[in-house]
C-alpha cells in the first residue's frame, strides 16, 4: 500500500483534467504524475531509500506537493514543517527528525546548511538554494511507479501540539492516512468535477489530508493559495473557480462582515469549518445569508483528519456529527471509564486511522491511549442520535474557586452579540480564585461595547462563577497559521505584560 497509488489511479482516470490551479498556471493529472516520477527518481539519485526521511518547509505551491508526493512513490517519509517556522524551531524539529533532504524556501537554507551533516541535510532543494527544482528534476525520470509500502509503514510526519506545549511528531502510516481520506471522499460527496480552495498549509493535517489528499483521491481540482488572502480568495471565488469552501472560523467571521456574499461565493455548492470548533450562531447567520450549511467534523493530526461528519442529509447545528466509516467514539470519565449518553466525560477513538504514535516519544505515545482507545484531550458528550457534542478542551478548562468553567461555553453566547467579531476565554492567575475568567474581544467595524451591559447580558444566562470577572477588547487575537486561536500564546502575552491579581 502506497497513497501515492491515489494519484496513479486518478492520473489514469483524468489526465487532461487539472489537478493544480496556481494564479495563471495550471497542471493536469498526467503532467503533474510525470513530474512526481521525476522527483522521486531524482531523490533516488540523492541516496534517499525508502523509509528515509525528507523534510518539506515551505509556503503552498505546486512544487511542495510535486515533492511530496515525489517523497511517498519512493517509499520515503514526508516529514512536513512548518513554513512560517523560526531558526530555533527549525533547528529543533530537523535534529528530531534528521531528513536526508530538504525542499525549502531561500529565507531557511542558512537554517539548514547549519544543520548538515552526515545523513542529515544532505542536499536542500528550492528556489535560490543550492539545488534549484528545475535541476532536480531534470536529474529524474518521468516514467516511475509507486514503490510498495507496508500499510504500517510510516508516510508523513507532522507536527502538533504547537498551541499547547513542545510540538510532538505524529506518524501516520499509510493505512492511516487511505482510512482517513477515503471517510472524507464518501462523506462529502467527493468527485473530479470538485475545485477546492486551498490557503490552509499543507504542513497541516487539514490542508495536508483532507483537502490535499482527499481532492487527489476523487480526481478534483485544487485552486491554490500560499496563505490566505481575502482579495485573492474573493477573486477566485467570484470567477466561478471554487466549489468547496475550506476555511477556518475567523474568515468565515470576516466573510460575514461583506454585503452581497451570496454571489461572491460564485459556483460553491460546499462550505466546511476546520481548525476549531464553530460558533452556532456564526452557522446560523451563514445559513440564513448564504443557503448554505457549514459542515464541520471531529478530528487532529493523530486521527489525520476526519472522525466524526456533520452530515449532508442530518446537519445538527452545534454538533460535529457522528462517527465515519470504521470508527468507534466513546466518552470516558477521568478515570477511564464509559460514560452514559449525555454525560460529559473524554472523548475516546478507536480507529484504522489513529497514528502509529509521536516519533521517539514512547512515554508520551504510551500517556496518549487507554489500551487501543485514544485519548483526544477534547471533553464532549454524545447526544441524540448518537451526535457528538464538543464541549471544550481538557486543557482549557478553567478551574476558578473550585468550579470548573469550560470556555466554550461562554463563548457560544458572546457570539450572539452584534457587536463582538471574535473573542477567547481564558483562565489568569488570580490569588484568591485561583484562576480569574478572563473574556477576550474583538469588536466588528464600528462597534462598540460596553462591558457593564455585557455583563449583565451574561448573568441573565449563566451561573455566576461562569460570568467573566474581567472583559478586555483588543484589536487581534492571536493564531496559528492554521487559523486556530492560540490561547495559550494569548495567555502569556496578558501575564507578562500585567501581574497576576491579588499578587
Amino acid at each position: 500500500m502506497n497513497i501515492a497509488e491515489n494519484l496513479e489511479r486518478s492520473s489514469l482516470y483524468f489526465p487532461d483534467r487539472p489537478v493544480i490551479r496556481e494564479g495563471a498556471r495550471e497542471i493536469t493529472y498526467s503532467q503533474f504524475n510525470e513530474q512526481v516520477n521525476r522527483a522521486a527518481t531524482a531523490l533516488a539519485k540523492l541516496g534517499v531509500e525508502a523509509g528515509d526521511h525528507v523534510g518539506l518547509c515551505a509556503a503552498n505551491s505546486a512544487e511542495w506537493l510535486i515533492l511530496y508526493y515525489g517523497c511517498l512513490k519512493a517509499g520515503a517519509v514526508a516529514v512536513t514543517l512548518p513554513g512560517l517556522a523560526k531558526s530555533d524551531e527549525v533547528q529543533s524539529l530537523t535534529s528530531l527528525t534528521k531528513p536526508k533532504v530538504v525542499f525549502t524556501s531561500e529565507d531557511k537554507l542558512e537554517d539548514f546548511r547549519r544543520l548538515r551533516s552526515p545523513g542529515i541535510v544532505e542536499h536542500v532543494i528550492g528556489k535560490g538554494c543550492e539545488l534549484e527544482m528545475k535541476a532536480f528534476l531534470e536529474m529524474g525520470t518521468s516514467s516511475f511507479r509507486a514503490g510498495g509500502r507496508d500499510r504500517s509503514d510510516t508516510a508523513a510526519i507532522l507536527f502538533t501540539g504547537g498551541t499547547t506545549g513542545i510540538p510532538k511528531g505524529v506518524m501516520l502510516s499509510h493505512e492511516n492516512i487511505n482510512t482517513a481520506i477515503h471517510n472524507v471522499v464518501f462523506n462529502e460527496r467527493s468527485n473530479e468535477q470538485d475545485r477546492a480552495l486551498c490557503f490552509l498549509p499543507f504542513h497541516h493535517v487539514f490542508g495536508q489530508m483532507h483537502i490535499l489528499n482527499a481532492t487527489i483521491l476523487s480526481g478534483g481540482s485544487l485552486e491554490l493559495l500560499p496563505s490566505f488572502d481575502m482579495d485573492r480568495v474573493l477573486e477566485v471565488m467570484s470567477a466561478g473557480r471554487v466549489t468547496k469552501l475550506y476555511c477556518v472560523p475567523t474568515v468565515y467571521i470576516r466573510l460575514l462582515a461583506l454585503e452581497g456574499l451570496k454571489e461572491k461565493l460564485g459556483a460553491v455548492r460546499y462550505c466546511f469549518s476546520a481548525a476549531a470548533s464553530m460558533a452556532s450562531e456564526v452557522v446560523r447567520q451563514w445559513k440564513d445569508r448564504t443557503g448554505l450549511a457549514i459542515h464541520e467534523a471531529y478530528g487532529m493530526t493523530e486521527s489525520a483528519s476526519m472522525v466524526t461528519f456533520n452530515h449532508y442529509h442530518r446537519h445538527v447545528v452545534g454538533s460535529v456529527g457522528t462517527p465515519v466509516g470504521t470508527v468507534e467514539v466513546q466518552i470516558r470519565d477521568l478515570n477511564g471509564e464509559p460514560a452514559p449518553e449525555g454525560v460529559e466525560g473524554e472523548i475516546c477513538i478507536r480507529a484504522r486511522n489513529i497514528m502509529k504514535g509521536y516519533f521517539n516519544a514512547p512515554a508520551e505515545t504510551q500517556s496518549a491511549f487507554w489500551g487501543e482507545w485514544f485519548r483526544s484531550g477534547d471533553i464532549g458528550l454524545i447526544g441524540e442520535g448518537g451526535h457528538l457534542y464538543i464541549v471544550d478542551r481538557l486543557k482549557d478548562m478553567i478551574i476558578t474557586g473550585g468550579e470548573n468553567v469550560y470556555p466554550r461555553e461562554i463563548e457560544e453566547l458572546l457570539y450572539t452579540r452584534p457587536e463582538v467579531q471574535e473573542c477567547a476565554v481564558i483562565g489568569l492567575p488570580d490569588k484568591e480564585w485561583g484562576e480569574r475568567v478572563t473574556a477576550i474581544i474583538t469588536t466588528k467595524p464600528g462597534q462598540s461595547l460596553d462591558t457593564d451591559e455585557l455583563k449583565q447580558f451574561l448573568k441573565s444566562r449563566l451561573s455566576s462563577f461562569k460570568v467573566p470577572k474581567e472583559f478586555r477588547i483588543v484589536s487581534d487575537i492571536p493564531k496559528s497559521q492554521a487559523g486556530k486561536l492560540l490561547k495559550r500564546e494569548l495567555k502569556r502575552q496578558i501575564e507578562e505584560s500585567s501581574p497576576a491579581r491579588g499578587a
